[in-house]
């Protein structure tokens, strides 16, 4: 697993043992099963909760769960591509993001003699002021160093899941 980091965006590859059009899916429409739980990871925190992609150009990124409150649901993202099984790429939008904050993530699915290369790029964090409160106080090159290690730690639950046969 690789995580360079440059001055906006956070890079992490991993090898699944899988055909692009699993790990695509898997990543997709299998979602909830690999996307860790908790308070690090989800909106929801411990709470039961799913969290899935509507498929296509324009589908979003949804986390649904149950508050004292009622049901809740929060849209993480918008789909901006879909080409199965080799790209996928969607806004993430923090739940403490204003209306006019957004932050893009790209996914591509590549052959590779081993099974896939999965290679995330997160971009988008240089238009997000310092002091954001997704920033949790660190300085650019920190944080991007810990979200490329949150990430990392995401692709390492996919490529479990994607492994499996």
């Amino acid at each position: 697993m690789s995580s360079p980091i440059q001055a906006d965006s956070v890079r992490v590859t991993v090898t699944v043992r899988a055909s692009p059009e699993r790990a695509f899916r898997v990543f997709t429409q299998e979602t909830d099963l690999w996307w860790r739980h908790g308070p690090a990871y989800r909106l929801a925190g411990r709470r039961p909760g799913t969290l899935l992609f509507e498929p296509g150009v324009g589908g979003r990124l949804l986390e649904r769960f149950e508050t004292e409150a009622g049901p809740r649901e929060h849209v993480a993202g918008a789909v901006l591509a879909w080409q199965p099984p080799d790209l996928l790429r969607f806004e993430w939008r923090a739940v403490n993001f204003a209306a006019h904050e957004r932050t893009e993530v790209e996914i591509r699915f590549e052959a590779c003699a081993t099974g896939t290369r999965v290679t995330l790029i997160h971009t988008g964090f240089a238009s997000i002021r310092h002091d954001h409160p997704v920033r949790h106080g660190k300085a650019p090159r920190a944080f991007l160093a810990d979200l490329g290690t949150w990430w990392g730690g995401l692709l390492s639950a996919l490529r479990q899941r994607a492994n499996q046969d």
